[in-house]
């Protein structure tokens, strides 16, 4: 199927297929990014309390001059702000200047301490999921919808079974080399959409270089970044996020192609023979958090 330019939420909003992200994008640089990317049709823009640039973005959705309801904003609960939820919106909102999120997430299902250096096995995810659905039935007019990142199958079988809202958004990392089929179909068959951050590998883009990315990218007259991009937008019911802080780039990224779905088979085959994760989650202090390809950090 073509690439989408948007796609439904279970909430009946429309969220924009591509948003500028904004992890490890450095204060000085990411508020530029931000203007430039919204001055030039990005409609979406996402960040977390802990990238520790929400002041930063919220900056540059001001430079940028363009007004609030003309793109959709997304950010997350920290980790170690599991036990305040209400005040870490609240925090998060002030830091963005805006007075609603279109979206916000629970950026891991992994509470820790205070200062995110260590997990704190008294609390339970569920009970922050609980916790922001009824602060966002509280404050629908601040609060728009919620989700989730990070969520494996297995996570996410155990909020449905214990919780009438469903996420509208699962942000997961996503990329040839870590296609998360089974899923990505999961979310689908409950209505939520996926969110695919790390699109090129993530660090020093990795999968820029794959001759199966290169070959495509050359018929299609593009850059391999536009394909990595592309190959997300051109899955049903999943979103992405490109980041950059080179405006040239930032541009570029923009640049979505229709995939035949044979070159969409063939750059999901890439995992077969080149799977990694580049955020592995067992740094949070949770083990694998059910995802398949990590119970190995459940033998630690």
């Amino acid at each position: 199927m073509p690439a989408s330019t948007s796609v439904k939420l279970n909430t009946g909003a429309e969220m924009p297929t591509v948003g500028l992200g904004t992890w490890k994008s450095q204060p000085g640089a990411v508020e530029v990014a931000v203007a430039h990317a919204l001055r030039h049709g990005y409609k979406s823009i996402d960040t977390a309390a802990a990238y520790a640039n929400e002041a930063e973005v919220g900056k540059g959705i001001k430079d940028s001059g363009v007004a609030r309801d003309q793109f959709f904003l997304t950010t997350k609960l920290n980790n170690c702000d599991h036990k305040d939820v209400e005040g870490a919106l609240n925090k998060s909102l002030a830091n963005l200047g805006t007075d609603y999120l279109d979206l916000w997430l629970m950026h891991w299902p992994a509470p820790m301490n205070a200062t995110c250096s260590a997990a704190d096995k008294s609390l339970d995810w569920l009970d922050t999921w609980k916790k922001m659905v009824e602060v966002q039935k509280a404050n629908p007019q601040k609060l728009r919808a919620i989700g989730v990142s990070n969520f494996s199958v297995e996570f996410l079988t155990r909020l449905l079974k214990n919780s009438d809202t469903v996420p509208a958004v699962n942000q997961i990392e996503l990329h040839p080399s870590c296609p998360q089929e089974e899923l990505v179909e999961f979310c689908r068959s409950k209505g939520i959409v996926a969110t695919a951050y790390s699109p090129l590998g993530s660090d020093n883009s990795p999968l820029l270089g794959n001759p199966t990315v290169v070959k495509i990218a050359e018929k299609y007259n593009v850059q391999p970044a536009n394909i990595l991009i592309s190959l997300q937008a051109n899955r049903p019911g999943v979103t992405v996020l490109p980041k950059s802080v080179t405006p040239s780039r930032i541009e570029s990224n923009f640049k979505i192609v229709d995939l035949t779905p044979e070159e969409v088979a063939e750059l999901q085959n890439i995992d077969k023979t080149k799977h990694f994760r580049a955020c592995h989650p067992s740094w949070t202090g949770w083990g694998s958090l059910g995802f398949p390809d990590c119970l190995d950090a459940d033998k630690a």
